[in-house]
């Protein structure tokens, strides 16, 4: 990964990091990412799945959608896209309205996004797709037929330009003249927990299977 004048931030750099296994923790973690790009001159974003694949991104979508067509008309030479997600570890409360804040862990990626055209490359990425929402969970489901497969587009992106940001837990949640305030300052912090896994309507004598009964966030 290379430090770009993209990747890095104009405010606090000091959180900002392109070391690489920083970069590929948070994307693992993230169950959704955010993907822009522009369309006749206009800013456009679209929440999707996604999937790391070694230092390349896998973006999911719809062969009929905005950015499957777009990625399908960019050939080879790949949509200018960039890529974001963010996770939220707390809430930061001060004493003064101005320093509130969030604690949380964010990766913005940089690059072209190529569409990928190879059917098995196609299919390991639906994999790679479920098995990022739920480890495992590709052996225990239909594969994708020829239909679902042409129905879907899967554009892929290297991760060569990308970086992490993070606000982690600190002291300091005031300046010095507001210290003496009679407000409670502190953190909540948040954190993803799994339920019990909700059986669908027509299932009949399948029990729940161990993927889903264990599975828990990463953090």
């Amino acid at each position: 990964m290379e430090t770009t004048t993209r990747t890095v931030p104009l405010r606090y750099r000091e959180r900002m990091t392109d070391e690489q296994l920083a970069v590929y923790a948070i994307l693992d973690e993230a169950l959704v990412c955010h993907v822009s790009y522009v369309l006749d001159g206009e800013p456009r974003i679209l929440p999707t799945l996604h999937a790391r694949d070694g230092d390349t991104l896998l973006l999911h979508g719809s062969s009929g959608s905005r950015l499957g067509l777009l990625g399908r008309e960019a050939g080879q030479e790949g949509l200018s896209v960039c890529v974001a997600v963010t996770l939220i570890d707390g809430v930061v409360l001060a004493r003064s309205a101005f320093n509130h804040s969030v604690n949380f862990r964010s990766v913005v990626v940089h690059g072209r996004a190529r569409l990928v055209t190879d059917v098995e490359r196609e299919k390991a990425a639906l994999d790679a797709f479920i098995n990022q929402l739920v480890p495992h969970r590709a052996d225990h489901s239909r594969p994708a037929n020829p239909q679902e497969l042409a129905k879907t587009a899967v554009l892929e992106l290297s991760l060569a330009e990308a970086a992490a940001k993070v606000r982690a837990d600190k002291t300091d949640f005031d300046d010095p003249e507001d210290m003496g305030l009679p407000h409670w300052a502190g953190v909540i912090p948040l954190k993803t927990t799994a339920g019990q896994p909700k059986p669908a309507p027509e299932l009949t004598d399948a029990p729940v299977p161990d993927h889903v009964l264990t599975w828990r966030p990463t953090r």
